[in-house]
């Protein structure tokens, strides 16, 4: 199985609509992807690091795929689109990993 992981990293700056990420765009990137081997989207909230202060990211999200084919046959056919809605809750240039799942 494979991971994409979209980091949004903590700023002065930074907004985040936590509200419109869980609703909305879950549903576009849903939408989207289901057919391409999507198997769960998990979405987190930062809270803090391990002693209290702020925390490294103010959100992350994971998108869980069959395999790296299937993810990148959806994203070659929808990730403009999933990019594009991106500046509709957030002004954070997010930091994108794309992992194994071991």
């Amino acid at each position: 199985m494979i991971r994409m992981s979209v980091f949004y990293p903590t700023g002065t700056s930074a907004q985040f609509d936590h509200s419109y990420y869980t609703g909305e765009h879950r549903k576009l990137v849903q939408t989207r992807l289901g057919d391409f081997g999507l198997k769960a989207i998990d979405m987190e909230k930062g809270v803090s690091d391990p002693t209290g202060g702020p925390p490294s990211y103010v959100a992350c999200g994971h998108l869980t795929f069959t395999s790296l084919q299937d993810f990148q046959t959806g994203w070659a056919k929808h990730g403009n689109e999933i990019v594009a809605d991106v500046p509709n809750f957030t002004n954070i240039q997010p930091v994108v990993q794309i992992s194994e799942v071991i």
